[in-house]
């Protein structure tokens, strides 16, 4: 006698809950590219790629919904299942946000350190937060978590860069191309980024091979970080075993996410000149921007600085990864500055030589 197994009848809630996440997708405007003002006769125009303004603030909701659909479609995540991941920041707070839009339970699992204000974040989009003592014990509480029935654990650092369709279907990357083909340089000398998980990188990287684009990328690297030194050893198990304090980018280890063969050049940024860029972008802009926002500036400036030099003309892209609202006590807080030891002198003084020059002096990078 033949026997049957059949699990079809989950179908129905898999086929509404990727409704609902096009439905929320298709209710939003695509993120703005702003033109940061540089002197025209640079011959250079810098954009940035304003995140901010999703609707759960940062770059890491595109991240959020694009783990959600992959774990749904995988059947990974089904009506009762609680989703569990150890993040402290903003991807904690965007798969809140989504967690709540299908009626599911998130849990974040975090340091006890994490700040006040974040864990609210988490929790006015109706998640809860799981706190550990020993931040390295993280990802192991996260496992173990996820192993009771009906939770699944959406492990972003390993999920990230096969999650997201590098080819298009309105990721980030043909996002900025589509936006930039009626500006002056439409195809963008170097795009800029930051790597967190590793998955902006790894889809913008595939993105311009698979279009051929001649646009190169670059990606930023601020202290402590792991993934610069296994982009110039080649040793995927690099490590720094320190936490980067530019929150967002940077990890002690080199992340499954991250695909170094993708990337055409990586800078490593002192936290101090991460900090100066954030607020003298800030200052520009007229409107707060975060630490990795800081991050990509000062790496954007840079390769802008080589480009004059060259007396090459062209167009270079980063992201306004998230506002700087959220650092208030940190980032623009001159006491937790100096707390951590960082002087903002120089590089706030090579910002400035920037603006009136073109020129980035880089001597502590």
């Amino acid at each position: 006698m033949s026997r049957v197994v059949d699990h079809s009848a989950s179908r129905e809630w898999v086929d509404n809950a990727v409704r609902l996440i096009d439905a929320d997708a298709q209710r939003s405007a695509d993120t703005h590219l702003l033109r940061y003002p540089l002197p025209a006769a640079w011959g250079v125009q810098l954009y940035l790629k304003d995140e901010s303004t999703h609707i759960t603030g940062s770059l890491k909701h595109r991240l959020a919904r694009s783990l959600f659909l992959y774990a749904i479609c995988n059947g990974w995540i089904t009506e009762n299942t609680t989703v569990i991941e150890a993040s402290s920041g903003s991807t904690a707070v965007s798969e809140a946000y989504f967690a709540r839009l299908l009626g599911l339970k998130f849990v974040a699992v975090m340091p006890r350190s994490t700040s006040p204000a974040k864990v609210a974040l988490i929790e006015s989009h109706g998640g809860r937060c799981h706190f550990v003592d020993d931040p390295a014990a993280m990802y192991t509480e996260a496992h173990r978590l996820a192993a009771e029935p009906d939770s699944h654990y959406m492990d972003q650092f390993t999920h990230a860069e096969r999650a997201t369709d590098w080819r298009g279907n309105n990721n980030i990357a043909e996002s900025i191309f589509e936006q930039m083909t009626r500006e002056e340089s439409p195809i963008p000398t170097w795009v800029v980024v930051g790597a967190g998980t590793g998955g902006t990188s790894a889809t913008i990287g595939r993105y311009i091979r698979y279009r051929r684009h001649a646009t190169r990328l670059a990606v930023v690297d601020p202290e402590n970080s792991a993934f610069i030194g296994g982009y110039d050893t080649g040793d995927a198990g690099f490590s720094t075993g320190k936490p980067s304090r530019i929150e967002g980018i940077g990890r002690p280890i080199v992340e499954p996410s991250f695909v170094g063969q993708v990337i055409d050049r990586m800078i490593a940024v002192p936290d101090a000149a991460s900090v100066a860029a954030a607020r003298h972008a800030s200052t520009v802009l007229g409107r707060r921007v975060g630490g990795s926002t800081g991050t990509n500036i000062w790496g954007a400036f840079g390769l802008i600085s080589d480009m004059i030099a060259d007396g090459r003309g062209g167009s270079v892209v980063t992201l306004l990864c998230d506002g700087g609202e959220r650092y208030a006590g940190t980032y623009f807080d001159d006491d937790w500055v100096a707390g951590q030891g960082m002087d903002l002198t120089g590089p706030t003084a090579a910002l400035e030589g920037f603006a009136r020059t073109g020129k980035l002096s880089r001597q502590n990078d």
